[in-house]
């Protein structure tokens, strides 16, 4: 079973258009928003799997409470922004600023083999952010899906050189 890493990641949602030049404001969907200001180009469309993407150079990006405002080449006008409205705003992974220590992407986890008790799990095809906890959606061989709680208690390592999720799962949470 091989899971591939998404090649375009969703950082915003254009909400509506900002003024009457052109610019959009932006619901920021990434923790790192400072990562926003060193884009050189993003790509929208209405969803984070569709294929129509259109690529945008960005002109500027500047904060606004808890949004960002883009203005993007192009647009220079409340109309021409207009369109824009419920698009989602995507960068390649060439764009991701890498993070400092043992800080990491979700992304990154999808392909990694989970491991408890020393058997071998299954393979991360997709995480879940719930709120509460994150919840990885694991396809198992033996099992088929499995979605297992990932919080400080139940994650034991992550180990990327070696594609390995190490979890310490509660008794009775895969079936025997």
């Amino acid at each position: 079973m091989q899971f591939e890493t998404p090649q375009f990641l969703v950082v915003g949602e254009v909400l509506r258009p900002h003024g009457v030049r052109g610019e959009v404001r932006m619901r920021v969907l990434t923790e790192n928003r400072e990562q926003l200001l060193d884009l050189k180009y993003v790509h929208l469309a209405d969803s984070a799997t569709d294929e129509r993407r259109n690529r945008l150079q960005v002109e500027r990006v500047r904060f606004n409470k808890a949004y960002a405002l883009l203005t993007l080449e192009g647009y220079s006008s409340r109309d021409d922004a207009e369109g824009l409205r419920s698009k989602l705003v995507l960068i390649d992974r060439e764009q991701i600023t890498p993070l400092e220590g043992e800080q990491y992407y979700l992304f990154q986890l999808i392909g990694l083999q989970v491991v408890s008790a020393g058997k071998a799990i299954g393979i991360v095809k997709e995480v879940l952010q719930t709120g509460a906890n994150d919840v990885y959606i694991v396809e198992s061989p033996d099992h088929g899906e499995l979605l297992l709680p990932a919080h400080e208690e139940t994650i034991v390592s992550i180990d990327f050189d070696s594609e390995l999720i190490t979890m310490s799962l509660p008794e009775g949470l895969i079936p025997d």
